[in-house]
């Protein structure tokens, strides 16, 4: 086998330039939708059953996405024409989506059409998403991972903040932040608008900047043995892939599902809960309403930056473990401590503690995950069924989601305690994991 070439400084960050542009789309998704189908109609305690199509498209998608792509061969590439396809879909849904108001349709057409512009706008998202991770372990040397892994982060880190402050920046432009009721409000929809452009740019860069090997040099420089590639042929299943993975895989998976079951309540309920705390109003139709959803752009945009500190910081640890179960504590810390907060500025701090485990999220699992699974193939298939550890807990947590809202008192704050209370229990789940 043949030892991948040292990539530049350049050819690293165009295997990943277009990740910035899916960011964005997903900030946006992530800080906008329980604002978009609140301002539709929908009722506080149906909220997380929007939040269910999102994770329940990822779980389907990334596994196929990863599969297929290990199987395609072609001139544009092996991975590249997932991440096109599923980029040109987005740009098209992302027009779509928050204009679902502004149709003249009734309520309930208006959720109904809202919700199928979501599906598709997470389907083509997770598509685009998935070849970036699996570009880097298909060309990237052991030596450059970590850099190609940090440039990917960053990038992650700086989508998302463009995306999450979209709204709250046009606002201040003098774009309309208030509409009539169940159409929503021009702030919102021009981001979309701007997020879905800047998508399409990135991913036209990467898809001119980077050049994929053929079959011949992918198996000089990956080492595919003879069986490993007529099981990717086809006789290979994911039940045989699970069945054999490593317990390594499960262990993360059960840290992965209390993590994701608690960011799932941040996206969900975080915009109840400023309106509510700081704003003192939960009347959807109002200015301080809207402007709450603005804010949460601007909190979630804190949290990114908390994640760009701390992920630096992880490599002194020591311990690996040490650094992810204190992440994912301090992560808890912020979750529970949102709910007695009523002032906005203050709010930062949590946020900038979430921001912590976010940056543990984003990095350790993979790690420990890619570690365990050297030389079992399948490297595509195997992170798409990973991402099985994300999608469920979000489900899990999406369909409970207002039966327990009820249990806590109908009070969405009381709904980021709760959110606490999972990452707490995904720190101490973090002693599961053997390294090897």
């Amino acid at each position: 086998m043949k030892e991948k070439p040292n990539l530049s400084f350049w050819g690293l960050w165009n295997l990943s330039f277009g990740f910035f542009g899916v960011q964005i789309a997903y900030a946006l998704q992530s800080a906008n939708i329980s604002r978009i189908f609140a301002t539709l109609g929908a009722d506080p305690h149906s909220l997380s059953y929007f939040w269910i199509l999102p994770p329940l498209m990822g779980i389907i998608v990334q596994p196929i996405v990863g599969t297929c792509s290990d199987k395609t061969w072609c001139r544009f590439g092996r991975r590249i024409p997932y991440l096109f396809i599923g980029a040109a879909i987005a740009v098209l849904v992302m027009c779509l989506l928050p204009n679902s108001g502004s149709f003249g349709m009734t309520v309930s057409t208006a959720m109904t059409f809202g919700l199928i512009a979501l599906m598709f706008l997470d389907t083509s998202i997770n598509m685009a998403m998935q070849p970036f991770k699996m570009l880097v372990g298909d060309m990237v040397n052991e030596k450059q991972k970590a850099a190609a892994y940090s440039i990917q982060s960053f990038l992650c880190n700086a989508g998302s903040l463009v995306g999450y402050v979209f709204p709250f920046v046009f606002a201040l432009l003098g774009i309309a932040n208030t509409a009539p009721k169940g159409v929503v409000p021009d702030s919102v929809i021009y981001s979309f608008y701007v997020g879905a452009a800047i998508l399409i740019l990135c991913v036209i860069y990467t898809v001119a900047k980077v050049k994929e090997w053929n079959p011949k040099e992918y198996e000089e420089y990956n080492g595919v043995k003879e069986d490993v590639k007529e099981e990717e042929k086809g006789s290979g299943n994911w039940l045989t892939l699970l069945k054999n993975a490593p317990s390594t895989f499960w262990k993360v998976g059960l840290v992965q599902f209390f993590c994701w079951f608690a960011f799932m309540y941040m996206w969900t309920y975080t915009n109840g809960t400023v309106a509510a705390n700081c704003w003192g109003t939960t009347d959807v139709t109002s200015e301080g309403y809207q402007a709450a959803g603005n804010w949460v752009g601007i909190l979630f945009a804190v949290q990114a930056i908390g994640s760009v500190i701390w992920a630096p910081i992880l490599p002194k640890f020591t311990n690996r473990k040490v650094a992810y179960a204190v992440s994912l504590l301090l992560g808890g810390i912020g979750f529970a401590s949102c709910a007695f907060i009523h002032d906005q500025y203050l709010l930062f701090i949590p946020f900038l503690l979430i921001g912590c485990a976010w940056a543990a999220m984003l990095a350790m699992p993979f790690t420990f995950v890619t570690n365990a699974l050297q030389g079992y193939g399948h490297m595509g298939a195997y992170l798409g069924l990973f991402n099985g550890t994300i999608c469920i807990p979000q489900i899990v947590a999406a369909a409970i989601g207002g039966t327990l809202l009820a249990l806590v008192g109908s009070v969405q704050s009381h709904m980021m305690i709760v959110a606490g209370v999972a990452l707490v229990l995904g720190a101490l789940s973090v002693s599961a994991i053997k390294e090897k």
